[in-house]
């Protein structure tokens, strides 16, 4: 019996000294073999992955490009983490099918997103059908070589993102539109950044080639620069030059598209119960609630129940993007429907229910959850403290950041840093950078982290108060430092699952008391108007007199609000408050309500 031979990894160049210990082997035997078959190479020099992979193979190895293996790894990491993938995670293999690709348009402002649409829409949308798209509904199909794809009608990478975050893909395929006359601009690079945070294969589109001032030469050189080398340079990127004014190139990215599509496993199930994805919906005055919804895995009929977020309701009709009734949707298909009790927000998630009454149980599970979670919205999701732990029960598999330093001289000092400490803990936990940027930190930052569980790293810049809220809003974990040993320090804790969290007092309302009133057997009421914020009963409070604390940590015993007992009061109402242990109350004090907040 043949003994099997033992794999190794080879990177693309290496010198022969590098080869002959990766083999275990003389480099005198090396060049033997390396002159045995025309090569003449000194130990110092290097040699291409072929010529290494036919010396190891004539010393007894199999071979395998380290840069290959690498690429499927990556590959098999972002098919773990799209959405349409856990939709069908519990099929069986063998009742899987091919499904369309599902393609969003992401890229610079101006560079000519929505003409390529209106160019690709005009010229393909249901060939053989008269008439063309007759109303928006937030996705079509358009029909190559009698092969369907899906194109998301919501160009830009914030509606990408916005659907992310609410735990939807949103798409197969991005692709990246850079204009030949402008090329790589700052938002193209949140673009780019927001299609890798989500793990989808990118396809480029170079756009409005038919200008006099086009140079798709520097578009492809700036391109490189940022990651994406174009195929015919050797990369792994398709780079497609397109005029939609002309219609030039066009026949081409949707060929590109394609092929795309055949490197990925994008596949369904069309005999499952249909799920997917909300795109769109509002309220028809006359008609009522129409939402545009994408399928993603089984297949949608008329007469099934359906829930998504907190609407429900039974589908009285669908109608496709011409405006056409349809009985049924399959996989890659989006349709409007009518039936929904209410407008679901885009990017939830819809799936068919058996019947009403359970679509209303699981409806009013899910809005005492939110109840749950808005009660507890001040803490944030995932924080640097919660990382470690999260790690070992296989909640996360890495540790997502963005980084965003004052100035060019910090920034890749910090990012090496960073990725040094994910190759070199001993729990193998990868640091994940998915942005490393000049600059404050933006709301498109608190996005991104929002939609890809990151946590935001700033090395003396500021928080936009726009971001600032959303962050707070959506428990995004900022962390800001002024000095870089620290900030290694902390994630280097967090890594090896020792980083501390630490707490903070924050005053969410001041009650002035006006009145008092004593209750027998229950102590002084203070008679209080809210001036600011809200007080609420589960917080704790401290009693000021003329500016000076008289009582610090003092529970609330009771909250009420005329006769009745209340959970909270906000600003401009008047209530009644007991505190336990304290009666002292006097007209003009003031009661601070605070709470204990991790610290950012």
């Amino acid at each position: 019996m043949a003994q099997e031979k033992q794999i190794i990894l080879i990177p693309d160049y290496l010198t022969v000294r590098e080869l002959a210990e990766l083999i275990e082997a003389s480099p005198i035997e090396v060049m033997k073999h390396l002159i045995a078959n025309g090569i003449m190479a000194s130990i110092n020099q290097q040699v291409d992955y072929d010529t290494a992979a036919i010396v190891a193979e004539e010393m007894g190895f199999e071979a395998q490009s380290a840069s290959a293996m690498a690429a499927q790894a990556e590959r098999q990491k972002a098919a773990q983490s799209q959405t349409w993938r856990q939709v069908y995670a519990q099929e069986k293999p063998e009742n899987l099918r091919r499904r369309p690709p599902i393609v969003t348009i992401l890229g610079h402002v101006d560079h000519g997103k929505t003409t390529l649409l209106d160019t690709i829409r005009k010229a393909h949308v249901a060939e053989g059908e008269a008439g063309g798209i007759t109303q928006h509904i937030g996705a079509y199909r358009v029909m190559r070589d009698g092969r369907q794809i899906t194109f998301l009608d919501t160009p830009g990478h914030e509606a990408f993102t916005a659907m992310r975050a609410r735990g939807a893909q949103g798409a197969d395929i991005a692709v990246l539109v850079v204009a030949a006359d402008d090329s790589v601009m700052p938002t193209t690079r949140e673009a780019l950044n927001h299609a890798r945070a989500a793990n989808v294969p990118i396809v480029v589109a170079i756009t409005k080639i038919d200008k006099r001032n086009a140079n798709p030469e520097v578009v492809k050189k700036d391109l490189s620069e940022v990651g994406l080398t174009p195929d015919e340079w050797g990369g792994s990127t398709l780079v497609v030059p397109v005029s939609a004014v002309t219609g030039e190139g066009i026949e081409d990215l949707l060929e590109a598209i394609l092929l795309t599509a055949d490197d990925s496993e994008i596949v369904a199930n069309p005999n499952a119960d249909a799920s997917g994805v909300v795109l769109e919906a509002e309220v028809d005055p006359s008609r009522g609630t129409l939402a545009t919804l994408l399928v993603l895995n089984g297949t949608l009929r008329r007469g099934d129940v359906v829930i998504a977020g907190h609407a429900y309701g039974r589908v009285k009709a669908m109608f496709d993007e011409m405006g056409q009734t349809v009985l049924e949707a399959g996989p890659s298909t989006p349709v409007r429907v009518l039936g929904l009790s209410e407008p679901p927000l885009p990017g939830e998630g819809f799936e068919k229910i058996k019947n009403e009454k359970v679509a209303r149980s699981v409806i009013d599970e899910r809005r005492a959850t939110a109840e749950a979670q808005r009660a507890e919205a001040s803490r944030p999701a995932f924080t640097l403290e919660d990382m470690f732990a999260q790690f070992t029960s296989g909640e996360v598999k890495e540790l997502n950041l963005i980084v965003k330093v004052d100035v060019q001289g910090s920034l890749q000092p910090i990012v090496d840093s960073l990725k040094t400490l994910g190759e070199s803990n001993k729990h193998g936990i990868n640091i994940r950078i998915l942005s490393s940027e000049i600059g404050n930190i933006s709301e498109n930052d608190v996005m991104l982290a929002k939609a890809s569980g990151a946590i935001i790293v700033g090395f003396n810049v500021d928080v936009d108060n726009a971001a600032r809220r959303i962050a707070d809003a959506q428990g995004v974990d900022i962390r800001q430092y002024t000095i870089i040993y620290k900030l290694l320090e902390d994630i280097e804790l967090a890594l090896q699952g020792l980083l501390e969290p630490v707490y903070q007092e924050k005053v969410i309302g001041v009650a002035e008391v006006r009145q008092t009133f004593k209750i027998p057997r229950v102590g002084t009421i203070a008679g209080c108007y809210i001036r600011e914020g809200e007080v609420r009963r589960n917080a704790r409070t401290r009693v000021k007199r003329g500016g000076k604390p008289i009582a610090e940590n003092v529970t609330v015993a009771s909250l009420k609000r005329l006769t009745e007992d209340v959970r909270e009061v906000r600003a401009g109402f008047e209530c009644g408050i007991g505190l336990n242990g304290f009666n002292d109350f006097h007209t003009g004090d003031l009661i601070e309500f605070y709470v204990m907040e991790r610290a950012n």
